[in-house]
């Protein structure tokens, strides 16, 4: 993929690319509510910035050049991944002791808040493909998955074993390309540091806890120059079917 223009990259700790991007000497910016980690260039409601380009009024999607930018997206995983099945089936260690009617609604807050995120990402899909915007979007690889089979998009890339590419965790990781393409590299590479879940702070073991979902600088690098801009680099290996589908 060649990227004339500069890369958007939307939500939490997107900062780590950002900084790999600038350093492969293609521009990037940082977009989100949040600036735990001093690398939001652009201080913005990526929610509402999504719905709006969706219903057609001004957002920060009018400033991208869809013919020279991509915009990759780290989007909020709370609602999709596996750890949700207790909290729809009722089991969840949190509400031990509480009546069945209160499991109830908390089961359905749960699921209008799940509802609202299908949608937000659902227009941010639909916008960027109707619009020929060039989207990249990742999401935590689980099973069950809510969005495998209850969205109309697939992704293209299911990287099964990040510490393969110099990451801090196994963690399988699935990207959706819109209106572009993966290219196919392979970069072994040791990881410099490794973590376990059971060490991290927060919520044990949750795929979203803050330290779960960091990036190592060492990933970051490997992923752009393997699936996004096919750059070769030492110990790079072309392959179809490894560590990915």
């Amino acid at each position: 993929m060649k990227i004339n223009g500069k890369v958007h990259l939307f939500f939490e700790q997107s900062g780590t690319f950002k900084n790999e991007f600038i350093k492969l000497g293609i521009p990037a910016e940082d977009y989100d509510i949040q600036n735990e980690f001093g690398q939001t260039d652009h201080d913005d409601d990526l929610f509402q910035a999504i719905v709006d380009a969706y219903d057609g009024k001004p957002s920060i999607f009018d400033t991208i050049d869809k013919d020279n930018d991509l915009v990759m997206a780290f989007f909020p995983c709370i609602m999709f991944g596996q750890h949700n099945t207790t909290f729809f089936n009722g089991t969840n260690l949190n509400w031990k002791g509480c009546t069945t009617r209160q499991i109830a609604d908390f089961i359905l807050e749960r699921s209008r808040e799940r509802q609202y995120f299908y949608e937000v990402a659902l227009k941010m899909f639909t916008y960027c493909d109707v619009n020929g915007v060039r989207l990249i979007v990742e999401n935590p690889y689980t099973a069950p998955h809510y969005l495998h089979g209850n969205f109309p998009y697939k992704p293209a890339v299911i990287d099964k074993n990040r510490q393969a590419r110099g990451d801090y965790f196994r963690k399988p990781t699935q990207y959706w390309f819109i209106n572009c393409e993966p290219t196919y590299g392979q970069s072994f590479q040791e990881p410099t540091a490794k973590r376990v879940v059971n060490s991290l702070s927060g919520h044990q073991g949750s795929l979203c806890d803050e330290d779960r979902s960091l990036i190592s600088p060492d990933y970051a690098r490997n992923f752009i120059c393997d699936f996004i801009i096919g750059k070769e680099q030492e110990h790079t290996e072309r392959t179809l079917f490894d560590m990915y589908e």
